[in-house]
């Protein structure tokens, strides 16, 4: 059972259900993929190596899904380089008709409000409606984002963000609810909460040759005027690897099919002095002239295999691994967890990846970097920020699809996503 639909739960379900296991994924709104409904970035810098890794695994359906659904491959940007960006209008449907075909049972506007344990373990999961699931090995993807009064504690108050709080009731984290204690933000922990990094504009708010040069090329630079530059808000960006100059000194847009406007607080008014941007109105959220969704307020304690300290029958994945940040970041978590837990299910010992290749590596040194109050300061990404550059020293980073696929063979990973788990069950 997989608890939370967004990317690291898709990805999740989709491994498990892969190695042969009945999988069943809740997600508590009525679409699945959360953020990635508004994100659209892919294989920008070191992220192309990782979901290569992914596909060499084993994951290359999924990967094809994504690439399916482009509309711009080889996009450069400030700082970034080979971004694809998919549609975010039609990814959602191309990925749920996805997992139902291998599968999954997708439980839509179903939430997780507490749990049934029996002889220490997880039994169950209990629904807002008082419903009573059962299962066997549970994978926390329920993230740490909101719900609202953190929003208003530590961010600018509800911005009717693409989670939707207030429509659907908000994040309730079933390793909490497991009697976890988790790492929580603002409390005993370094205050290493943060707001999303972006927003998206609706393009029929803006001038028709701003869309027309964005859809050619995929990306806009505007440069901003000197009183406009944003250079005290950008180290409150969940997404580190977008704390570059460049995007204090322009507007980076990216075309997602919306209008991807690269910083969460841009004031309206403001905006709309700018040509291009004179009638702009903000799609997500409705209130991204004063900020966006905040994370990373509570993480589960995991060890490498993700499996959740305390807990034998439940794994995590997502940014309730840790200070991890991106879409892909979310996938390569959500495989590895979702293969576990089919692992655990049949008594087989678990796999951890190794630090050969840049999916295992970021795992087992965000892991370790979040043992210090200096760690707990950084987040952790594939495209950029201190682990891009750690990638690079190591000689992780490449492009070359044959390269990663022979270090997946080398260390005996080649496929092992597809392969049915087989073993006696135990659970």
């Amino acid at each position: 059972m997989v608890v939370g639909g967004g990317w690291a739960g898709c990805a999740a379900a989709y491994s498990a259900a892969l190695s042969g296991t009945g999988t069943v994924l809740l997600e508590k709104t009525d679409m699945l993929l959360g953020t990635g409904l508004v994100g659209g970035i892919m294989r920008n810098n070191g992220r192309y190596t990782a979901i290569e890794e992914v596909a060499a695994m084993g994951g290359d359906e999924l990967v094809k899904i994504i690439d399916g659904t482009a509309r711009h491959r080889w996009v450069n940007f400030p700082g970034h380089r080979h971004a694809t960006l998919y549609d975010a209008t039609r990814i959602e449907p191309a990925v749920r008709l996805f997992l139902q075909e291998k599968g999954v049972r997708i439980r839509l506007q179903t939430r997780m409000t507490d749990v049934v344990k029996k002889d220490g373990r997880l039994a169950g999961v209990v629904t807002s409606e008082g419903e009573v699931i059962y299962g066997d090995v549970f994978i926390d993807t329920t993230g740490t984002a909101g719900p609202v009064n953190n929003c208003s504690r530590y961010g600018a108050g509800c911005a009717m963000c693409i989670l939707r709080c207030p429509s659907f009731g908000p994040r309730v984290s079933l390793t909490a609810r497991a009697g976890i204690k988790e790492i929580t933000a603002g409390r005993e922990f370094w205050q290493f909460e943060a707001m999303s990094g972006s927003c998206k504009l609706d393009k029929k708010s803006l001038a028709p040759w701003l869309v027309n040069n964005l859809e050619r090329d995929g990306v806009m630079v505007v440069p901003l005027p000197e009183n406009l530059k944003k250079e005290g808000l950008l180290d409150r960006k969940a997404c580190q690897q977008y704390n570059l100059p460049e995007f204090a000194e322009n507007l980076v847009l990216l075309d997602t099919g919306h209008a991807k406007i690269m910083t969460p607080y841009f004031p309206l008014e403001v905006l709309r002095t700018i040509d291009g941007f004179g009638s702009a109105s903000y799609a997500d959220p409705y209130s991204g002239g004063r900020g966006n969704s905040v994370r990373f307020m509570a993480i589960a304690p995991a060890g490498e295999d993700l499996r959740v300290n305390g807990m034998p029958n439940l794994f995590c994945a997502g940014e309730k691994t840790g200070l991890l940040v991106g879409h892909t970041e979310a996938i390569v978590t959500g495989m590895l967890a979702g293969h576990n837990a089919a692992r655990t299910l049949r008594g087989l010992k678990t796999i951890r990846l190794p630090d050969t290749i840049a999916s295992g590596d970021i795992i087992s040194y965000m892991l370790d970097r979040m043992k210090s109050i200096d760690g707990l300061k950084k987040k952790y990404t594939f495209s950029g920020s201190v682990y891009f550059e750690r990638m690079k020293e190591k000689g992780l980073y490449t492009t070359d699809i044959e390269t990663i696929e022979k270090r997946v063979r080398r260390e005996g990973l080649a496929g092992v996503y597809k392969k049915e788990v087989r073993g006696r069950r135990m659970i």
